[in-house]
């Protein structure tokens, strides 16, 4: 494997935040393992997920808990739009656009609320319930987690 393929590959790891990656290309194998090592200043790094499910997972007795407590306002307040990917939040498709929704804007399922930027990839992500949208809990340009909070549309 060349080095331009390798740098590539440990770029990709890098920037998306998943904790290992394995390739194999013929007789060739290679093994990245994000280490969550410091990055440069100026260069963005995504929390690595999987080791604080992990820590969460950790003490059994608490988790159920705290995910009923998690979901308990969410069935008060209407439904939560959650963020099915780590990437970065935007509310328009440009920053000369207008915002796909705004609070206030009625909503149908399967219209785009927003986009999420994921290893240079543009995921326009939908809306799964008709309503109107309450509020919304990112700031454009903000890095997102998995499962994150995005939209409440009631």
């Amino acid at each position: 494997m060349d080095l331009r393929k390798l740098k590539t590959l440990i770029d990709l790891v890098s920037e998306s935040g998943i904790s290992e990656l394995e390739v194999n290309e013929g007789e060739d194998r290679v093994r990245i393992v994000n280490a969550g090592s410091p990055a440069p200043a100026g260069q963005v790094v995504y929390a690595n997920p999987t080791p604080v499910q992990a820590m969460q997972a950790a003490p059994a007795a608490s988790a159920p808990a705290q995910a009923a407590a998690v979901e308990a306002p969410a069935a008060e307040t209407g439904f939560v739009a959650k963020s099915p990917m780590v990437g970065t939040f935007y509310r328009a498709p440009n920053p000369e656009s207008p915002n796909f929704v705004n609070i206030g804007d009625t909503v149908k399922v399967g219209q785009t609320l927003c986009i999420i930027e994921a290893m240079k990839l543009l995921n326009e992500i939908e809306s799964e319930h008709a309503g109107v949208v309450k509020e919304i809990l990112c700031e454009n340009g903000q890095g997102v987690e998995f499962d994150q909070p995005l939209f409440i549309i009631v």
